[in-house]
């Protein structure tokens, strides 16, 4: 490589910023994520997410069954630069029926921004996924949202995030209050009262923003006096009893920088998004599996690699094609590139990557190149969830988690004669990780059935089979309530009364069970054998 390629390569590297936004259903996750693309200056004006009084939709939710239900579905990715570095954003789904999705997003994070409501602090789906976030060693920001509305006190907020989540809570800037009350946050570092309006655009617009020192007269007359001896009392107390912030500890995942802010209102939203770009890690090392050991990929030293984390079809209506998401792990991605196709260690095939895309949401633009940290979508329909893309071979990156499903059904077309469109829509959407197909372990021709983790899951593929192929569907569901993937010789596992074996695409073998505790009975039956939470 040469001296100039090489620099820019570093210097391209250092400006990406690749996050994924977590939390619990209806935080405020899919706001703030439109908020970034409104302060970034990419969008004129934002979109709610429930599209109050014709209002804008969200541009990252841009599947007609999350437009109707006002959900996050899918996760989606987006590019954009905001203040010299280039983002690579993830909003991820909230709701747990679709943390399938969700985890094997955040293996494409460098970072993560968890979305807590004000007024509800630590709730169920945010624990399950900052534990995934832990478990990958992924540094968290936590960003507390709603406080235009009346919320809990924001010490009690940073006392539940240390016990229920076991990190260290570090508040960066502090509240003027909540509901009426929140007009602003200080910066414990400066100590600068930040001052928001109002707009008339009910947070489609920019709010402004006026800076003032927290001692001056002005800071006084803004908040009143009570309120300001108030505030000052506990910026005080803060400083003697707070956990200290340092980068390195963030970095390590010792300690969660926290925010507040309304991004409803956009109070408190552009202090935040300024000090991400600061707090945040560019790209950084990845480990591949090469021989019988693994190999830390140098995202700039190493040529060029990346990987499938996400598929979808028909993102674009009037083209039925299938876009996979790849993260660009190390090395340039040029236009027309020849790399290897990679699955299980070994090389498939050699392709030349030939329409490569930049998205926001589903809107796309074709690029010559990106860098390490980027997303690219690929139109290719060889590709599965996990492949691997490299300049060389001897490389692979890890298979992706893959929870065992909890919902089971048999699915089929009401009208044979739309079969084959049936059978193309169960393809394209099992491909996409949407739903498991799975097949009786010693039956392997015997008709297929459908599992998933939630069973939300089986509206969506209903949904979309009638949406996007034009199929109306009969789903009857099974009565299995828990599974486990098989660990043990197959041969020497004795099933237990009511369970079931079956075996996936990739040949992984599922235990399905009635209930937990049949489950826990064929445990003790095989201790020969194990059941995994994770494939």
């Amino acid at each position: 490589m040469m001296d100039e390629d090489f620099a820019r390569l570093q210097r391209e590297t250092a400006r990406r910023r690749t996050f994924a936004i977590i939390s619990h259903p209806d935080a405020g996750k899919t706001t703030l994520t439109e908020k970034l693309l409104l302060y970034s200056g990419l969008l004129r004006t934002a979109g709610m997410v429930k599209n109050r009084k014709g209002g804008r939709l969200a541009t990252s939710d841009w599947m007609a069954m999350e437009q109707e239900r006002g959900i996050s579905i899918t996760a989606s990715a987006m590019q954009f630069e905001y203040r010299g570095a280039v983002i690579n954003v993830l909003d991820t789904p909230g709701h747990q029926d679709f943390s399938a999705d969700t985890y094997r997003t955040l293996t494409a994070a460098d970072a993560a921004i968890m979305v807590l409501d004000a007024a509800k602090g630590v709730e169920a789906q945010t624990r399950k996924l900052f534990a995934a976030c832990r478990l990958r060693g992924i540094p968290v920001l936590s960003f507390i949202n709603k406080l235009d509305l009346p919320a809990r006190e924001p010490l009690s907020l940073l006392a539940e995030i240390e016990e229920v989540l076991g990190i260290q809570a570090s508040a960066i800037n502090w509240p003027t209050g909540s509901g009426r009350d929140f007009i602003g946050v200080v910066e414990r570092a400066t100590r600068d009262l930040l001052l928001f309006e109002k707009t008339s655009s009910g947070g489609a617009q920019r709010a402004a923003l006026r800076r003032l020192p927290f001692a001056s007269d002005e800071a006084r007359a803004a908040l009143g006096e009570s309120a300001h001896s108030r505030l000052r009392e506990e910026l005080e107390m803060l400083d003697v009893a707070g956990n200290p912030f340092s980068r390195e500890a963030f970095l390590a995942g010792q300690v969660t920088p926290v925010f507040f802010g309304s991004a409803l209102t956009n109070f408190g939203v552009e202090p935040f998004f300024d000090a991400f770009i600061e707090l945040a890690p560019s790209p950084q090392a990845r480990l591949a599996l090469a021989g019988d050991g693994s190999l830390a990929l140098d995202p700039v030293q190493a040529p060029f690699s990346a990987y499938v984390f996400k598929i979808q079809a028909n993102m674009d209506p009037r083209h039925r094609d299938r876009l996979s998401f790849i993260r660009v792990c190390s090395g340039r991605f040029e236009r027309d590139m020849v790399v290897k196709h990679i699955r299980g260690g070994r090389v498939l095939r050699e392709l030349r990557l030939s329409r490569p895309n930049s998205l926001v949401a589903r809107e796309r633009t074709t690029i010559d190149e990106a860098f390490p940290g980027d997303i690219v979508g690929l139109i290719n329909d060889g590709f599965a969830i996990g492949d691997t893309l490299s300049a060389r071979a001897g490389i692979a990156f890890p298979e992706l988690p893959q929870f065992p499903p909890e919902h089971f059904a048999r699915i089929e077309p009401l009208d044979l004669a739309r079969r084959k469109a049936f059978d193309k829509g169960m393809e394209t959407l099992a491909g996409e990780g949407a739903v498991l197909v799975l097949r009786p372990y010693e039956q392997p021709l015997a008709s297929p059935f459908i599992a998933a983790v939630g069973r939300l899951q089986f509206e969506v593929l209903q949904y979309r089979l009638r949406d996007e192929w034009g199929v109306e569907t009969r789903l009857t569901p099974l009565s299995y309530s828990c599974s486990g993937w098989l660990e043990g010789d197959v041969a020497r596992f004795q099933p237990t009364p009511g369970c079931q074996l079956a075996r996936d695409e990739r040949g992984r073998i599922a235990v399905l069970f009635p209930s937990a505790w049949d489950r826990e009975y064929c445990l003790r039956q095989n201790p020969g054998h194990r059941l995994l939470e994770i494939a």
